[in-house]
């Protein structure tokens, strides 16, 4: 088992970019640091879930980000996502019917990858694997894009490509061993049936020990609650992670007392959900019981960005302790990302 209690000593596994970075000499430090982990900007309406209106760009999704979001009574923005593309747009059958292996894999994947290289400050890119498009060429991508182009992420929704994660092991350990080799985070989507269940994908989390898994929306999806399965596995497995959005309020309460304080990760599933209320379910932490646990806010904002922000090896940062100091910080970022 993991330590227990929001503020047990932070365990990372070994080989996981977990470096301890100096916040002050560091040159990559920011003046505040909220990511979140999924978002999906795009120039084509997702083919699966058909949401209403224009395509959601990622001028749009920007727009979105700067907010201001009022957290403690502080003015704030998301200042990073990762992005990928919605993920009925990555189907095998792409849009006109002829594209299939890696030229399908590009296609799906242009529109992140014009976004990362047009708003490399904001956006971080994450390559989403899809084994009908042949596992030797999504491994070569996952590659890639990974070394070419600065991805950091790989997710993998066996829901919307139909397939077992726990049968269909000659499709996804080969990109599971890619993925440990780039030192590359993982994003299950978890939280319906029949083939994202949280559990399914157990036996593949063991086998890669050195992978850092995050469990999606904390297993909560339309077509089921899983919010425990998930919670006891990162509870259990040192390389397993919650994402926040989705989970249920009271439920996150229970959890955040008990889970290791670098276990939660803000995550908004930006669109269809706006990212407000996702902010809003991790302040509530810092009220008092019931409703909250007095969650302090250093680790609010461990949830909100520094814990993913380790991750992937950049400086944490302190969240602004007053008013001032939170308008400040986000003029500054306005002005630079003008």
């Amino acid at each position: 088992m993991g330590p227990s209690g929001a503020h047990a000593g932070e365990q990372y596994i070994a080989g996981s970019p977990r470096a301890c970075i100096d916040p002050v000499s560091d040159p990559r430090k920011e003046a505040l640091m909220i990511i979140d982990t999924s978002c999906y900007p795009t120039n084509l309406v997702d083919l699966a879930w058909r949401h209403d209106g224009a395509p959601f760009t990622g001028e749009r999704l920007l727009k979105m980000m700067d907010g201001p979001y009022t957290v403690r009574g502080k003015p704030r923005r998301i200042d990073k996502a990762f992005i990928q593309p919605p993920q009925g747009n990555t189907i095998h059958a792409w849009t006109d019917g002829d594209v299939t292996g890696r030229p399908a894999i590009d296609a799906y994947m242009a529109y992140t990858l014009e976004m990362v290289r047009k708003y490399p400050d904001r956006f971080i890119g994450c390559f989403v694997y899809n084994p009908r498009c042949g596992v030797e060429n999504g491994v070569k991508a996952i590659e890639d894009y990974t070394k070419l182009h600065g991805f950091k992420m790989v997710q993998l929704q066996a829901n919307m490509h139909a397939y077992r994660p726990d049968r269909a092991l000659d499709w996804v350990r080969p990109a599971l061993a890619k993925c440990a080799e780039l030192g590359l985070m993982v994003k299950l989507h978890v939280g319906d049936g029949p083939y994202s269940i949280p559990t399914q994908w157990v036996p593949m989390i063991k086998e890669f020990p050195s992978v850092n898994f995050i469990m999606a929306h904390f297993g909560v999806q339309t077509g089921g609650v899983y919010c425990f399965e998930p919670f006891q596995w990162a509870m259990e497995l040192p390389n397993v992670y919650c994402e926040s959005g989705w989970c249920l309020q009271s439920r996150i309460v229970e959890f955040a007392k008990v889970l290791p304080k670098h276990k939660i990760l803000f995550g908004t599933d930006t669109p269809p959900n706006e990212p407000g209320m996702w902010l809003r379910l991790l302040e509530v932490l810092c009220h008092e019981p019931p409703q909250g646990l007095n969650l302090d806010e250093d680790t609010l904002e461990d949830y909100l960005g520094n814990n993913v922000a380790r991750m992937i090896g950049l400086a944490p940062t302190a969240p602004p302790r007053t008013v001032a100091e939170a308008r400040d910080h986000l003029a500054t970022a306005t002005a630079m990302s003008a």
